[in-house]
């Protein structure tokens, strides 16, 4: 497995635990992240999509889909962007600009791995 596949494999654990945690038992994560705990549907709809995410991850590095690896960092790099303007624009609390930054390092690793090849 190439450096740019172990990345976005490895981004897709952090995905999958992400996804699950957020499906089965919420509110922890929620609680920690300053966010109020909820029992709404919602947020276990978005854990199952993080999972969905995952499953892509996991698949294009498994098959070292280079073009999948290179429209990743677009999309990865530009979550930060549009939760910062969330938390600028008062809709959320700022700790979500943690999630983006974890995207955003993500992008990078995968970014540097691919530029070595």
């Amino acid at each position: 497995m190439s450096n740019a596949a172990k990345s976005v494999f490895i981004f897709g654990i952090y995905e999958l635990v992400l996804g699950i945690t957020l499906m089965i038992i919420p509110n922890p994560i929620l609680a920690v992240f300053g966010f109020p705990c909820t029992n709404e549907v919602w947020i276990r709809v978005t854990g199952l999509l993080v999972c969905v995410f995952a499953f892509y991850d996991f698949q294009a590095a498994r098959h070292e889909l280079i073009d999948f690896f290179r429209w990743t960092i677009y999309a990865r790099s530009s979550v930060i962007l549009f939760f910062t303007a969330f938390v600028l624009s008062g809709l959320v609390n700022p700790m979500l600009i943690l999630f983006g930054a974890v995207d955003l390092l993500g992008a990078i690793w995968t970014a540097l791995a691919l530029r070595k090849r």
